[in-house]
């Protein structure tokens, strides 16, 4: 019971900080207000006062309140959710890539580098060794990568899938401001983008089901995904989505954060045969069960994707659930035994070719 007890007087404490620090902490950013909050609430998934899904998506599932999870989470073992030693990676100068190269890069987590239609894209960049409003919350596992703001090369295009922490880092677009040319994001999620000093020309704030052209040959669509927002005590008031980038010879999708549901067959539908599908794969547990997707859910979602490839993402970095760390790498290698997809499995900077040809080593087992 003293355990409980102190529990709650940290929790109580924290609300107290937290309250008092968002008027002034640049990292929690700033959501929509006055026109632009008016603006944005002529979007169909807006009613209510917050953005909606498409069906209902109640963030938590089962019978565990937020405070007994957050208990579970500050109090739980903490055997397997980390990694003994710090994972491999390839120290990949992306400056040095040939733009007019079609390639994925994996920086991490949610941080992807594509190149596409002779643009440099940069997706939910996470630099920092830590994914939360202050540096000393939630630590990554490990702290040397070689992505930072000032290896990185000209950015055509940032991409931000949602405004959570582990995908929209303060410090990241802060360092990241000279180099980077747009921005296009969900409605509302350029409220942060302006407050962190982006001139609001070089920001496009989209809705689902609005295209946007990147070049001659290149559009990105901007897509629905099942999941939530928000940095501070109240939630949804920026969208969430994911994203279909296109080109006349090939298509790669990015899911972003989401729960499984009927949205990936939409797409499939819409879209046809998808050359390769970045998905989400980590930070699941039964009590969110619809926010995030299992392993199995992620292949069944690539399946009605109607992808060919499949890679793997937000796992690897950072601890958000009880699994252990290489679990998402090893429940989807079975989940894909007699799915009609390859799966490819890279390390951190390696590059990936958009031809699915290239081997891939089993490097989480090791």
């Amino acid at each position: 019971m003293r355990i409980f007890i102190i529990s709650a007087v940290i929790m109580m404490s924290l609300a107290t900080t937290v309250g008092m620090t968002l008027s002034f902490a640049p990292g929690f950013g700033r959501a929509p207000d006055g026109a632009h909050q008016a603006l944005l609430a002529r979007s169909p998934n807006f009613y209510d006062g917050q953005f909606h899904n498409a069906l209902p998506t109640p963030m938590l599932t089962g019978d565990k309140s937020r405070t007994r999870l957050l208990l579970e989470m500050l109090f739980r073992a903490k055997e397997g959710l980390r990694p003994d030693a710090p994972l491999p990676y390839f120290p990949t100068d992306l400056r040095t890539l040939d733009p007019r190269q079609e390639i994925i890069v994996w920086l991490g987590h949610s941080s992807w580098y594509l190149q596409m239609g002779g643009k440099r894209i940069l997706i939910d960049p996470v630099f920092s060794d830590y994914a939360a409003p202050f540096s000393f919350v939630n630590k990554a596992f490990s702290r040397a990568l070689p992505w930072q703001a000032e290896t990185m090369p000209e950015i055509d295009t940032l991409i931000i899938s949602h405004d959570h922490y582990d995908h929209l880092d303060y410090a990241t677009i802060k360092a990241l401001l000279p180099k980077i040319r747009q921005a296009l994001v969900p409605l509302g999620v350029g409220s942060h983008l302006r407050h962190w000093g982006m001139a609001p020309a070089r920001i496009i704030e989209s809705d689902w089901h609005q295209s946007w052209p990147l070049s001659d040959t290149l559009n990105v669509h901007v897509l629905p995904a099942r999941h939530f927002s928000g940095r501070g005590l109240k939630s949804n008031q920026t969208l969430w989505a994911s994203f279909m980038f296109a080109t006349p010879d090939s298509k790669i999708y990015y899911s972003g954060d989401s729960g499984y549901g009927p949205h990936f067959k939409e797409i499939g539908q819409r879209f046809g045969a998808i050359d390769i599908a970045i998905m989400e794969n980590g930070q699941y547990d039964p009590s969110w069960k619809h926010i995030h997707m299992m392993p199995e859910e992620a292949a069944q979602g690539a399946s009605d994707l109607n992808a060919r490839a499949v890679i793997p993402g937000h796992a690897g970095r950072f601890v958000l659930a009880n699994h252990k760390w290489n679990d998402p790498w090893r429940r989807l290698v079975a989940a894909a035994a007699e799915k009609p997809w390859t799966l490819l499995t890279p390390q951190m900077g390696e590059v990936v070719r958009t031809d699915h040809q290239q081997p891939f080593t089993t490097w989480w087992q090791k």
